[in-house]
């Protein structure tokens, strides 16, 4: 018997490759997994987004996610650097953070996991990795993990 609760998220996703969001969105439509999904492309940008300021200040149109997608190599703020800010900040600290990356550096992940992420997870090279991989982050934080209400604001 599936497990019954399933209440969609919200997902932002970090990543400056175009090809490697529009996969993404592709893969994430192909698993039927039903999450609302958003994008920028640098660390400067997601600090705008999640703390709404800039093009991002209307909630409606850039709801606060319930989980974050991040890329580490990217341009004007790296996922690191944006990684350590947003878990420094009391207002955002507790959004869970997955690193999905092509870096497969130890010193990466170690790094990751020290700064506060929940995950660390390669990009898979093949559109079909990438659908799989959606839809067992899907599955995982949409019908097991239990995200407090105040992420919904």
């Amino acid at each position: 018997m599936p497990y019954s609760k399933v209440k969609p998220i919200t997902i932002l996703m970090a990543d400056d490759d175009e090809d490697d969001r529009l996969l993404t969105q592709d893969a994430l439509a192909e698993s039927r997994v039903l999450n609302e999904l958003h994008f920028v492309e640098d660390g400067v940008e997601l600090l705008e987004y999640l703390e709404r300021r800039g093009k991002f200040e209307d909630k409606l149109l850039s709801p606060r996610p319930g989980l974050i997608l991040l890329d580490l190599n990217m341009p004007r703020m790296d996922g690191r650097e944006a990684l350590e800010a947003i878990k420094a900040n009391p207002n955002l600290k507790g959004i869970p953070v997955v690193i999905l990356t092509t870096s497969k550096q130890e010193e990466d992940m170690v790094k990751g996991y020290n700064l506060g992420a929940a995950s660390y997870i390669t990009k898979p090279v093949t559109f079909d990795g990438l659908v799989d991989l959606m839809k067992t982050l899907g599955k995982y934080w949409v019908e097991f993990v239990e995200l407090p209400s105040t992420f919904n604001d």
